[in-house]
């Protein structure tokens, strides 16, 4: 981890960029913080014993909290147990009886059967660590829709087609769709046809903005970052997810109006944030802070993992003086250790209610023995744990909001912060 925090130290966003793009192909954290297993050759090892012998190392070196071996075999021993496995022992004093017993349950089973077992047994035993259903065994299926959800890209979605354009049409006539259509649907006041507005709106964001356009064009990588001026003195910053496209348009989304003079006041909004890849949180918030402040920490295996900013305050965002930092109970993961810094360190006030609680990294480790021939598995597991300004674990707690919108007088505290009732009926305007 140390080599890791020097890399995105010293290197630049390019770099970073690359890095992190390693990551999202399941190639780096992951592997960065494994030890290699020896493969054993096939005919030489008993299959069963080799799969559960490797998810059990990897749990013992890479799971966040430090588990003893006595819990660990009592996991295993009561995943057995709940799939059907028979065994006359009470419980397993060490690891090998723990093979020895996995190899006896299934030599009388046939391939298909034993595949099923073991896979289960593993499956419960890593859905049984604390959070409970956060870490699993993923298919090859499963890890290409988690890089396509950290990248931001759903296959099966057509934003052209909702529009009912082809790939070919100008901006103008994406725009006379989108008029034609949301017409259309305003005349209906279903849930269904409300929806299908806030659809079709979004294609024709993504399909006529310049840069956004040939993102999706090339890769059919959404944007993450959308923004408007509310009235001559608010931007209005409002941020989806965390992707590896996302430093680049926070950059071009305050660059675009750093010669703006009328612009003082920011509303950056992280309500329904999902989070994503968590490596270039510390990035973000240098543009905030500046560099080599302690943005916030990880936690593992008892020890406390500082990441410090390393880029610097960002000249089009220094001139917001009066920013608020809207969160919601679906703002989670990255976007709840975004909130965390922001607070810590007064950048503006955050104003909503409680955040998600989804305070763990989770990161994918390739297995060397595998144990289907025609399936390949891989490891998702929770590494670390992310904590709050109070040095309190997210997970299960949350982001406390400066000013908790559910109390009557959030109104006129937040006016009292600033003392401007634009920026006062702005917010109340977007909540």
């Amino acid at each position: 981890m140390n080599k890791i925090i020097h890399i995105l130290k010293k290197r630049g966003y390019q770099e970073f960029l690359i890095f992190l793009l390693l990551f999202v192909a399941g190639i780096g954290f992951g592997n960065l913080l494994t030890k290699k297993n020896t493969v054993i050759p096939a005919a030489e090892k008993d299959i069963s014993k080799a799969f559960v012998s490797e998810i059990y190392d990897k749990i013992k070196e890479n799971y966040w909290n430090n588990i003893s071996d006595v819990e660990l075999l009592d996991l295993f021993k009561l995943s057995i147990d709940r799939n059907g496995g028979q065994t006359d022992l009470p419980k397993f004093d060490n690891k090998e009886k723990l093979l020895d017993s996995v190899s006896s349950i299934t030599k009388k089973m046939d391939e298909e059967k034993r595949n099923k077992f073991i896979t289960q047994v593993a499956q419960t035993v890593l859905a049984s660590l604390n959070p409970p259903q956060r870490s699993g065994l993923f298919t090859e299926k499963q890890e290409e829709q988690l890089k396509n959800t950290v990248s931001n890209i759903n296959p099966d979605k057509d934003l052209y087609k909702d529009l009912e354009v082809n790939k070919e049409a100008s901006k103008a006539a994406i725009e006379q769709a989108y008029q034609k259509k949301s017409q259309q649907l305003s005349q209906d006041q279903s849930p269904k046809a409300k929806e299908k507005l806030k659809e079709i709106a979004y294609a024709k964001d993504v399909l006529t903005g310049q840069d956004s356009k040939v993102r999706y064009d090339t890769n059919k990588v959404e944007p993450t970052i959308f923004y408007k001026t509310i009235e001559p003195a608010i931007l209005y910053v409002q941020f989806k997810k965390f992707s590896p496209t996302s430093y680049e348009e926070f950059i071009k989304a305050f660059e675009t109006y750093q010669n703006d003079s009328n612009l003082s006041s920011l509303i950056f909004d992280l309500r329904g944030n999902i989070g994503g890849a968590i490596d270039a949180t510390a990035y973000f918030l240098g543009n905030f802070i500046g560099q080599n402040q302690y943005a916030f920490d990880f936690y593992h295996k008892g020890e406390y993992l500082p990441f410090k900013t390393p880029t610097n305050k960002l000249a089009s965002i220094s001139k917001y003086k009066q920013v608020v930092i809207l969160i919601d109970n679906q703002t989670q993961s990255s976007a709840e250790m975004m909130a965390v810094s922001l607070k810590k360190f007064h950048v503006g006030v955050v104003l909503g209610t409680n955040t998600k609680g989804w305070g763990t990294v989770e990161k994918v480790f390739p297995l060397d023995n595998q144990i289907d021939p025609k399936q390949k598995y891989s490891m998702f597991l929770v590494h670390s744990i992310t904590l709050r300004d109070d040095n309190q674990p997210i997970e299960g707690r949350g982001v406390e909001p400066d000013i908790n919108i559910t109390k009557a007088d959030w109104q006129q505290l937040l006016f009292l912060y600033f003392r401007n009732d634009r920026l006062t009926e702005a917010v109340k305007s977007l909540l």
